[in-house]
């Protein structure tokens, strides 16, 4: 059954309240695993990743009991300190090696590459915005190291479709596994597929071992390529009205925050930028999903345009915005994110050494919940 995502703030709430850490810890490899489905609105801005952390810490699990779950959360907070840093359209590390094209199999699009497991995932992506992790380390690994497509272009299509779509967990990981913010590529063979989706399949051209995938020539079904076409619909711009007299609070696709400022006055703007989406475009899924997203604002005025004509057109004096590296052409009072630990932050080549520094400070700053 392809999950549903609430979007009412107190069904959210819910979502976050029913996570189970612990089990989290010991299934969340498998398709069916205790995984919490609450990566879209951490994605959003909806949750902060310490806001997660501070409610499953107040239910009385200690951290060391719940670790893996406390590194799936920083793990984003590491995505996001790399983006501030880097231009995630370009390699982290180095360039990708042994590329023939700069688009996607076809028969990944299509969804018809014949390993189970990638296909299904593939196909509940487009019904519901979401794939396991795993299953997105499959299919780019396939994509970029089986059909020796270049990273960006297929980032770009699970991007599109992704609720969760988080352009630097995205653009990290798929480098990652194409070996361009690694030091080796990431490969998968059939046998660990059969075992995270529970299928059964054998004599597939992933179905050897890992030594020989290394050196596997594409095979036909993933020869043919196409430029998947990243179509954008923006909602229709209706009239808005500002008082002059009051500050403004700018929300965007990444910060949907219903709880940020919420007690002061002030007009709250959504602003979709059609340049923004031109270069990071989304599926009308996740452009709905937004929009849903952000009726739990309360008297929040959709824009659509980009912030300097917002600026000028209505002459905003007093602006307000979360923090996010794809908001740079923003001016005005910029406010920092709810990060885990926030004074941790600049450019680590690894999880494992950003994770170091904060290992300590964790047990320090939240050991008394």
């Amino acid at each position: 059954m392809p999950i549903q995502f609430e979007t009412d703030y107190k069904a959210i709430l819910q979502k976050l309240d029913q996570v189970d850490p612990i089990a989290y810890g010991k299934t969340r490899n498998y398709i069916n695993g205790a995984v919490s489905y609450l990566s879209p609105y951490i994605s959003r801005g909806v949750l902060s990743t310490q806001q997660v952390l501070l409610h499953v810490l107040k239910k009385g699990y200690a951290l060391d009991q719940i670790s893996s779950f406390v590194k799936e959360l920083c793990w984003r907070d590491y995505f996001q300190r790399v983006a501030q840093v880097k231009d995630l359209q370009q390699e982290i590390k180095q360039q990708q090696t042994s590329i023939t094209n700069h688009a996607l199999a076809s028969s990944i699009i299509k969804g018809t590459t014949g390993i189970e497991g990638i296909d299904c995932a593939i196909h509940d992506l487009y019904t519901c915005g979401y794939m396991h992790n795993h299953c997105r380390m499959y299919t780019a690994s396939v994509a970029c190291n089986i059909a020796q497509s270049h990273w960006l272009h297929p980032a770009q299509w699970m991007y599109y479709h992704l609720l969760d779509g988080d352009w630097a967990s995205n653009a990290c990981s798929w480098q990652w596994v194409a070996g361009a913010n690694s030091q080796k590529k990431y490969y998968v063979n059939q046998e660990n597929i059969n075992r995270y989706t529970y299928t059964h399949q054998q004599h597939t051209f992933l179905d050897t071992s890992y030594e020989a995938l290394e050196q596997l020539h594409t095979p036909d079904i993933l020869l043919p390529t196409e430029r998947f076409d990243l179509q954008l619909k923006l909602p229709e711009q209706t009239p808005i009205h500002i008082d002059s007299k009051l500050p403004s609070f700018l929300y965007n696709y990444y910060n949907l925050d219903p709880l940020w400022h919420q007690d002061e006055p002030g007009n709250r703007i959504l602003l979709i930028e059609p340049a923004f989406f031109s270069t990071y475009p989304i599926s009308k899924l996740c452009m709905d999903f937004m929009l849903a997203l952000s009726k739990n604002i309360k008297n929040l005025q959709i824009y659509i345009g980009s912030f300097e004509s917002l600026v000028e057109t209505y002459q905003l004096k007093e602006i307000y915005y979360k923090e996010h590296p794809l908001n740079k052409n923003y001016t005005g009072q910029e406010e920092t994110r709810d990060w885990i630990i926030a004074d941790i932050s600049g450019y680590y080549p690894s999880f494992f050494a950003y994770w170091k520094k904060i290992e300590n400070k964790l047990k320090v700053t939240y050991h008394d919940h």
